[in-house]
């Protein structure tokens, strides 16, 4: 019978994982542009700290940064806009705590609820 031991086995693990995970390539995030929803109209506290925001991850990343303002609703539009936007981290929301804590609370169809429609 052949004799196992714990420790070969785990180093043979590892070794797969590092051999394997050496070979996978990530994708550079982000690829393409990025879009900040805002939920009020441009020239607000809201618009103006989405866009020196946008201004510093454009610096970072090297991808523009599109502020969408949406503003309506009391934040409903915007929140609807990001919340049905495509998934892969490409479109940020500005929250606030109207879109985020009164709003849910007021509303019996929420977008962020079980059903938004």
């Amino acid at each position: 019978m052949p004799k196992y031991s714990c420790k070969k086995n785990l180093l043979r693990a590892c070794a797969l994982t590092f051999a394997l995970a050496a070979t996978a390539h990530a994708q550079t995030f982000p690829a393409k542009p990025l879009r900040i929803v805002v939920p009020f109209a441009p020239g607000g506290s809201s618009d103006i700290q989405a866009r020196l925001i946008g201004q510093k991850l454009t610096e970072a990343w090297g991808q523009p940064v599109i502020i969408d303002n949406r503003g309506g609703a009391g934040g409903i539009v915007a929140s609807e806009i990001a919340a049905h936007a495509p998934a892969g981290g490409y479109t940020l929301f500005m929250g606030h705590i109207g879109t985020q804590a009164a709003n849910p609370s007021l509303y019996k169809k929420w977008v962020f609820g079980k059903s938004s429609g």
